[in-house]
């Protein structure tokens, strides 16, 4: 039975279908919350139900521990609505994404290009008379034949949208990776629904921006500084890229050539394992705490983050301890999928 939800301050209201989340509802509906990953894992659809009940499909408890649960704090992505309703949450709009579809569209795999020997680069192509609208920092699913999805950040600027640009990493248990990089062809036909997600660099603030990437969560960051660079953004950027060895700084040369052109944005790649056999002479550790070592006020930035659960987590307590806001620190949390699953 249907359940009507209102968000709180805007007032905005939207009916659930039986079975949906109320962030399923929200988004088909156009009312754009923050979110990332869907599957609760990563919190950014955290908020407060004001009134009514709803129940939790299964979640991470790192994502909503049960102090926050007990404190009316439900993740939106995984709540669904109890009674009749109706149910009244408290949640943060995001105006700027209002106007994109979010589309379910056919592609064709155009071009593959292997970055490094577990990054692989897929080109797709969208039908002739079809483009789609989105933000840099959106991602896709690509929808697979049992109905499972695998979400993959979109890696190329808007203004560049010839092909969408992925960046698969090979998964150890993981099909989909496993067909992309042992089956799969040029011309291959593939089906994904998109854009998602809430990450991209907010427009509304001269702030400096700290970009923080951990291995293919670059992906997501490379199109937000092409799409700045295209729009001629002089915000300062200051991009940390982490990762364990050389080989997996798969686009080292690239982020080296923006610092190198614009005297606005700084590049800073960090090794956590580097090879005993590497000559790295560059920053080792862990990507948030280069970023912290650096910037020990961050009270008058914003940071933005994609990579692993584990790394955003970790950020999420560092830069908090140096000054940054809460609502200053936006980010996007993927878990690489590792369940055998049939190939698309």
């Amino acid at each position: 039975m249907s359940v009507k939800v209102r968000i709180e301050p805007s007032g905005h209201e939207f009916d659930t279908a039986p079975g949906e989340t109320l962030l399923e509802a929200a988004v088909r509906e156009g009312f754009h919350l923050p979110y990332s990953c869907r599957n609760g894992a990563c919190g950014t659809c955290k908020g407060r139900v004001l009134s009514g009940t709803v129940s939790h499909q299964s979640y991470e408890a790192k994502a909503l521990s049960e102090a926050e649960k007990a404190a009316g704090l439900a993740l939106f992505c995984r709540a669904l609505p109890e009674g009749d309703g109706p149910v009244v949450i408290e949640a943060r709009e995001i105006g700027v994404a209002k106007d994109i579809v979010i589309k379910t569209l056919p592609c064709r795999v155009a071009r593959m290009e292997k970055l490094a020997p577990d990054v692989m680069r897929l080109f797709l192509k969208l039908p002739q008379n079809e483009r789609l609208q989105y933000l840099a920092g959106q991602y896709i699913d690509i929808l697979l034949k049992d109905g499972r999805r695998r979400g993959f950040s979109i890696a190329n600027s808007p203004a560049a949208d010839e092909f969408l640009e992925l960046h698969i990493r090979h998964v150890p248990g993981g099909l989909f990776s496993g067909h992309v990089f042992n089956v799969m062809q040029e011309r291959a036909l593939l089906r994904f629904e998109g854009p998602l997600g809430t990450f991209f660099l907010r427009g509304d603030s001269e702030k400096p921006v700290i970009l923080m990437a951990a291995g293919t969560g670059f992906a997501p960051i490379k199109a937000i500084v092409e799409q700045s660079l295209t729009e001629g953004g002089k915000r300062p950027l200051h991009l940390y890229w982490g990762a364990r060895t050389r080989a997996d700084l798969y686009l080292h040369d690239l982020a080296l050539g923006w610092a190198a052109a614009h005297a606005h944005i700084r590049y800073t790649p960090v090794l956590s394992r580097p090879g005993s056999g590497e000559a790295w002479e560059g920053r080792t550790g862990y990507v948030q705490e280069a970023v912290v070592a650096d910037w020990p006020d961050l009270s008058g930035f914003e940071v933005y983050g994609s990579g692993p659960p584990r790394m955003i987590e970790a950020a999420k307590e560092a830069l908090a301890a140096r000054g940054l806001p809460g609502p200053a620190f936006y980010y996007d949390a993927f878990e690489y999928a590792r369940d055998v699953v049939p190939s698309p």
